[in-house]
């Protein structure tokens, strides 16, 4: 679909060369042929009027007209009154980027895991920021800042990861990235920086993580995973000095990291003086026991905690956090600049007035109930449909249900794409497949309590 710009008079890049021996009628003429074909400008939008176009090109006003009128007859432009002139051409180097005719994928539903409910991010909330922003900001607020972030959204933070995550830090040692991606490749180049070569990963653990480490120039480490979390152990034997954990909530597994795993781990750091890296990307929803306090308030001088509103509020407003000892922050942040100059001010001070004011832990609290709900709908339906009893219910909005011995994940994962039903498997999430366990991840964030058991019947044959 073309865009409809509000202006009467939208501007074009036109180049007219006065010194070429075709006239200038002839040369608008092609300059209007080559935009329309190239998708400079596409089917249906507004070309300028001819008034605005002859004064952008100092020609004359009648030149234009004739312009108009020729590729009107030829097939490119289209006029009428009230709506001026249009691009009647479809160029076909275009066509596959309108929505209208993209390839879509048609499921009825997605059981993708990490995607919140986006339909309940808080919109009157975030206007209600946006107005009390509009009306505080200063002038100063517009300008380049801190590489860190904004002074008020790093105190928000520094105060609500002690009073949520039981954390120990304050602002002075808070970077505000993008998310966690950002947030992690940002200190992995401060450490590459300092000589790191390999970093340690869960097995199985996010994909996205395991690129990251590769992206930043670093050997990937993978370490297993059980039922009491990482394998500390196994971390022992290796040389890494870096690791990446989800210690409250494993990804994909949801176990939690063993409390003497936890002194294990933080152990390991202080022997080799390393880093962990705590990926703290659900914490907030937990159902069945009280919250599981972050790693950094056990040690600040070894454990960076990066965690974001991704999940909490929604991915597209591209906001998280990096909470890191007063060691690694200023190249943190000098990473920070590097790559864009800081995050946004403005977004930053909504976020800031949103978690101050109260509402955001307020739609925190509404979250963790519908998430429960639909959690409960997953676990009726799989147990009724396909007598599996699935783990990892603990916290965040992804469950994991073992296949039996021998299943075949991809079999399954494509006859429930045949079905539109979408599904990921545990294979996804490993570094080392060889003699893996089947298994399959379900995400009930994005889905309502109908659609969950819907879906759930739809492939319960395929689970036994």
């Amino acid at each position: 679909m073309a865009t409809e710009w509000s202006g009467l008079t939208p501007e074009v890049m036109m180049h007219l060369d006065r010194d070429a021996s075709e006239s200038l009628g002839f040369q608008l003429q092609n300059a209007l042929r080559t935009a329309i074909r190239s998708g400079q400008v596409q089917l249906n939008e507004r070309l300028p009027s001819s008034r605005r176009m002859a004064s952008d090109l100092h020609v004359s006003r009648g030149l234009v007209q004739n312009a108009y009128e020729q590729l009107g007859a030829e097939g490119y432009l289209s006029a009428s009154v009230g709506s001026g002139t249009r691009v009647a051409f479809d160029s076909p180097l275009f066509r596959s980027s309108d929505p209208a005719t993209a390839v879509r994928d048609d499921l009825e539903f997605d059981f993708s895991p990490g995607r919140p409910d986006l339909n309940s991010f808080p919109m009157r909330d975030w206007l209600w920021a946006c107005g009390e922003v509009s009306r505080t900001a200063s002038a100063r607020d517009a300008g380049y800042g801190d590489a860190r972030g904004h002074p008020e959204l790093r105190r928000v933070v520094a105060s609500y990861f002690q009073r949520v995550r039981g954390g120990s830090t304050d602002a002075d040692n808070v970077t505000i990235c993008s998310g966690f991606t950002q947030g992690a490749g940002l200190v992995l180049a401060a450490l590459r920086a300092r000589g790191v070569t390999s970093v340690a990963v869960e097995d199985p653990g996010h994909p996205d993580v395991v690129d990251t480490v590769r992206r930043a120039g670093m050997q990937v480490v993978p370490v297993p995973v059980d039922s009491r979390g990482l394998v500390v152990e196994i971390l022992n034997e290796t040389t890494a000095s870096v690791v990446i954990v989800t210690a409250a909530h494993q990804t994909p597994t949801g176990v939690v990291l063993a409390p003497e795993r936890r002194h294990a781990l933080l152990g390991w750091a202080k022997e080799r003086d390393g880093i962990v890296i705590e990926d703290d990307y659900d914490s907030e929803f937990r159902y069945d026991r009280q919250p599981i306090g972050a790693l950094q308030g056990l040690s600040d001088r070894h454990v960076v905690t990066i965690g974001s509103v991704s999940k909490s509020l929604a991915p597209a407003l591209r906001l998280g956090w990096v909470i890191a000892p007063t060691a690694l922050v200023s190249e943190i942040a000098d990473e920070k600049w590097r790559t864009d100059r800081g995050s946004p001010a403005f977004d930053q001070l909504l976020l800031a007035k949103l978690m101050e004011s109260g509402r955001f832990d307020r739609h925190l609290r509404r979250m963790r109930v519908l998430y429960a709900a639909r959690r409960n709908a997953l676990v009726e339906a799989l147990q009724l449909g396909a007598r599996i009893q699935p783990t990892g219910l603990a916290a965040g909005f992804h469950a994991v249900a073992a296949l039996p011995p021998g299943a075949d994940e991809e079999h399954i994962i494509k006859e429930a794409r045949r079905r539109s039903v979408g599904l990921q498997g545990l294979g996804h999430y490993r570094v080392q497949s060889a003699g893996a366990a089947p298994g399959i991840v379900f995400g009930f964030g994005d889905l309502n309590e109908d659609a969950i058991r819907r879906g759930i019947f739809a492939i319960s044959d395929l689970l036994c």
